[in-house]
């Protein structure tokens, strides 16, 4: 309803201000028509008339953007209140439990376990948020280190596998092509990695997260169908790229650079139990841009997977 209701008062601004400019072009042709002969008046008319219709064009887009930007900020509170009130609430639970009752050692470790998860949940949310801060206002001589991309990609794959408790053909190294590598096969895809090295400038802390919430994304987004390939290229001399491929929901065609705005999240029934606060790819693009590259989305549609492609500088060798 609420959501409704703001597309209402969206509809309703874009019909006012479509109106009012007609109505200003309708008074202008007509006052045109009628003192065709006085020049100077005329001449000042139309000034005056398209300074009126400019003006209402400008307040109409302003006021729309505000709304949708309203909107977004309302998705994005409730988006965030919901990743901090459900583990802080299951962490409460456990913790009553262990208070009132006396658990079996083995029950009391799983209790443990799973509030550390809750945990790792919580700080993964405040990070986002807080990171999403950073690279909006981070300026001056940023610290930048020599950094094997393909070695990098490598830990951020295993730390998903463990966060996400996938196994590990789920998450795998593929050839440039998409096909998996010979040596990802699930009994050693843990062990494999790029046979090359992938030298790029960068922040290491800085990409670590720009990949992990590429990954994240990949992963969250299969809904089921669990089978993300990634590879990594030299297509010329100047750049690295990084490619995640899944076999997911996908993406609309009129949202693939949409998802890279802050806040954005692509509204659809089949995606809307997928917890997430509409950061972590915004971030990915910010950290893309410091660093010099770009970051873009590619899919066929619906159920059609997506490939998100990391493009960054090499570093001279």
């Amino acid at each position: 309803m609420h959501i409704a209701s703001r597309r209402k008062t969206i509809a309703f601004f874009l019909v006012l201000g479509i109106s009012l400019v007609a109505l200003a072009v309708a008074l202008d042709v007509g006052w045109i028509i009628l003192n065709w002969r006085q020049s100077v008046m005329l001449f000042l008319g139309v000034i005056v008339f398209a300074t009126i219709i400019l003006g209402m064009i400008l307040n109409t887009t302003f006021l729309v953007r505000e709304i949708r930007l309203n909107e977004q900020h309302g998705s994005f509170i409730n988006a965030v209140t919901h990743e901090l009130k459900t583990p802080i609430t299951s962490i409460r639970l456990y913790l009553e439990t262990l208070q009132r009752r006396e658990i079996e050692e083995a029950q009391r470790q799983q209790f443990y376990q799973l509030m550390l998860d809750d945990t790792d949940r919580l700080l993964g949310t405040v990070e986002q948020v807080l990171k999403a801060g950073q690279v909006g206002y981070k300026r001056g001589e940023q610290y930048r280190a020599k950094i094997d991309l393909g070695a990098l990609v490598a830990e951020c794959m295993e730390l998903a596998r463990t966060r996400h408790h996938l196994n590990p053909g789920a998450l795998h190294f593929a050839s440039s092509n998409g096909q998996p590598r010979s040596d990802t096969h699930p009994e050693n895809a843990e062990l494999a990695k790029p046979h090359d090295e992938f030298p790029v400038l960068g922040d290491p802390e800085e990409l670590r997260t720009a990949i992990a919430n590429v990954l994240d994304n990949a992963i969250k987004y299969s809904l089921g169908n669990l089978d993300v390939a990634v590879s990594i290229e030299t297509p010329d001399e100047e750049h690295v790229v990084l490619r995640v491929r899944d076999r997911g929901v996908g993406i609309p065609p009129d949202q693939l650079k949409r998802v890279f705005k802050r806040f954005h999240r692509v509204r659809r029934r089949s995606t809307s139990r997928v917890k997430g606060t509409g950061l972590g790819l915004f971030i990915v693009r910010s950290i893309a841009r410091a660093h010099g590259g770009k970051v873009f989305a590619e899919s066929e549609g619906d159920n059609q997977g997506t490939t998100v492609t990391l493009e960054l500088p090499r570093s001279a060798t």
